[in-house]
């Protein structure tokens, strides 16, 4: 077994981070899918339907009292790791930059070609999960926001902008462990989480 001291040091933050991330998302995945089983996205309710094994809450509130909750879990992270990024001043290490885009161009270093690529990933999942609390927001309170869902065109638009931010995190977060992998190993990996 690996000895822990000799893993990569990452702040606590980062940790707690990393853990309420994955144990918000998995809550609200696995609701998520409870509640898209009440009415397909796609097909009505004569659509395909999801296995109850890989749903959660029983029921349709139930599906939708879980992933509320986690919502808010996962929405209050978010603010709380943008603000430490900010005051940290780490921000300017997570996001793309016209050095990174050079770097991609130019460079022959593979893990400074990873990094670049981990940044654009990094960006670009901000808009992506900017767009699923905006338009998670017009579902969970359409009659309050109901310019939310004005903005989509109608409530079957907004379901399927939320429906389809899905597999964009999914593949986000692939990618994301894919390339801090490749960077750092699976002692990178492990030292994101212990």
């Amino acid at each position: 077994m690996k000895s822990l001291s000799r893993l990569p040091r990452q702040d606590i933050a980062a940790k707690i981070f990393h853990w309420v991330n994955i144990v918000s998302l998995f809550i609200m995945l696995t609701s998520g899918l409870q509640i898209y089983n009440a009415n397909p996205v796609f097909g009505g309710r004569a659509g395909w339907h999801i296995p109850p094994i890989f749903t959660l809450g029983g029921w349709l509130a139930g599906g939708r009292h879980w992933h509320f909750a986690a919502m808010w879990l996962f929405s209050l992270n978010l603010v709380f790791y943008g603000i430490y990024i900010l005051v940290s001043r780490r921000w300017k290490h997570r996001f793309v930059s016209d050095k990174d885009i050079k770097a991609l161009k130019l460079s022959q270093n593979q893990k400074r070609r990873a990094y670049a690529w981990h940044r654009i990933a990094y960006t670009a999942i901000v808009p992506i999960l900017l767009l699923a609390i905006f338009s998670g927001l017009g579902m969970y309170k359409p009659a309050q926001f109901h310019w939310i869902v004005d903005c989509f065109g109608d409530w079957q638009a907004l379901r399927i902008v939320h429906f389809a931010t899905v597999p964009l995190v999914i593949i986000f977060a692939t990618i994301h462990a894919l390339l801090g992998r490749k960077v750092g190993g699976d002692r990178l990996l492990e030292s994101m989480f212990w």
